[in-house]
């Protein structure tokens, strides 16, 4: 049986926990900064980016140590000392974390072959898969008797062990797609990191302080720290790129993180016709991740339709499209921000307020927002049709 804590929710702790991650990102960033222009981890513009003077980057190494540094204090902290005394998740993170920043670093410094960052991807998601981080079991909405809605898929090791491995590799791969201006991955992994722990603890509270859900609390709030911590060195203009160290590094964490807190849960706890409560893991996990798996999906079936590698760089990613219709890289950060934040935060709103409402607030926002992108599309029509 899982320990149960009776005390009130530890809001105060995560936000102290972030908080110290993102000032030790933030301090140590400029020492990355300096150390990644004498290493020579440098990005050079090339022909598909939007920068146009040398920049370093590295910048992953700064934010695995807020990270460290989060997870440290956490340690040190009765409260949150549980997600490591009842679960090796945060272990795992640190240790396949570390893993895939030190190939992201060296990807950074020597340009590593695709092959290469997805064979030391699939090993550092077998170290999360190792640990116990995997998906136990998830619920679908077909296959139930009587009054029973659906039915819950209890996976095996191996089973669950596949599933972890593929979502580390499709979220490493997506957030590293979607890097391409400044500040827009850093921003998309604090909002998915802290839908995420808002998430975790809206189950940490409806569970009755079951301690199972203190691990993905914890690594969501050390990663929206760090991300915090990174952005004021790295938003436009930046002074320094994350570079595949950070990008493999939020999407490896926003997997676990995931999966530590929607693999394991415990369905017992829903009824059995709540089909929002059912289905609450997977939308909150599909709403973090929409934009960077939706423009993962749009370059791969691109670039396979030309022939190319899945792989192969071009300049048609979301934020470039909103570049061509005529926002600033700004602009079209700021964008990307508020429909990730729309779908993520609203999809976790459906777990714990009146569906309806957050349902009709949501879809304002998203055609607002779906204003707001078209603008200077529609001012380019007007100024061409006026005489």
């Amino acid at each position: 049986m899982t320990p149960t804590v009776t005390a009130g929710l530890p809001i105060r702790e995560y936000i102290l926990v972030a908080l110290v991650s993102a000032a030790v990102t933030f301090l140590l960033t400029a020492v990355v900064r300096r150390f990644a222009i004498k290493a020579g981890a440098v990005a050079v513009p090339r022909a598909r980016d939007v920068h146009v003077i040398p920049i370093p980057r590295m910048g992953g190494l700064a934010m695995y140590l807020g990270v460290v540094g989060g997870m440290a204090l956490a340690h040190q902290l009765p409260v949150l000392r549980r997600a490591f005394e009842y679960s090796y998740d945060p272990v795992a993170v640190l240790i396949g974390g570390g893993v895939i920043v030190l190939i992201g670093a060296l990807d950074d410094r020597f340009e590593l072959d695709a092959w290469t960052k997805l064979a030391g991807q699939v090993m550092c998601a077998g170290i999360l898969v190792l640990f116990g981080l995997q998906w136990v079991s998830f619920w679908v909405p077909w296959g139930g008797d009587g009054e029973a809605l659906g039915q819950v898929l209890i996976l095996d090791r191996n089973q669950g062990g596949l599933l972890a491995v593929l979502l580390v590799v499709v979220m490493v791969n997506a957030m590293n797609f979607v890097d391409g201006l400044d500040g827009l991955a850093g921003g998309l992994g604090f909002i998915a990191a802290a839908a995420t722990c808002a998430f975790s603890l809206g189950l940490l509270a409806s569970s009755g302080g079951d301690v199972g859900t203190y691990p993905p609390a914890l690594i969501a709030a050390t990663l929206a720290g760090a991300c915090l911590g990174f952005l004021p060195h790295n938003f436009q203009p930046a002074k320094i790129f994350m570079g595949d160290s950070g990008s493999m590094m939020i999407g490896l964490m926003l997997a676990a993180a995931s999966t530590s807190a929607s693999g394991k849960i415990n369905y017992t706890s829903f009824d059995a016709t709540d089909v929002v409560a059912l289905l609450s893991p997977l939308f909150v996990v599909a709403a973090v991740l929409f934009l960077p798996l939706l423009d993962l999906v749009m370059a791969v079936v691109r670039r396979t339709r030309r022939g190319e590698s899945p792989f192969a760089a071009d300049k048609m990613h979301l934020h470039h499209r909103l570049l061509e219709i005529g926002h600033s890289q700004r602009r079209a950060v700021l964008l990307i921000y508020l429909w990730a934040a729309l779908l993520a935060f609203g999809a976790v709103a459906v777990t714990l307020f009146d569906t309806a409402a957050v349902f009709w607030i949501t879809c304002a926002g998203l055609l607002i927002a779906a204003l707001i992108s078209m603008v200077p599309r529609l001012r380019s029509r007007n100024s061409q049709g006026a005489p």
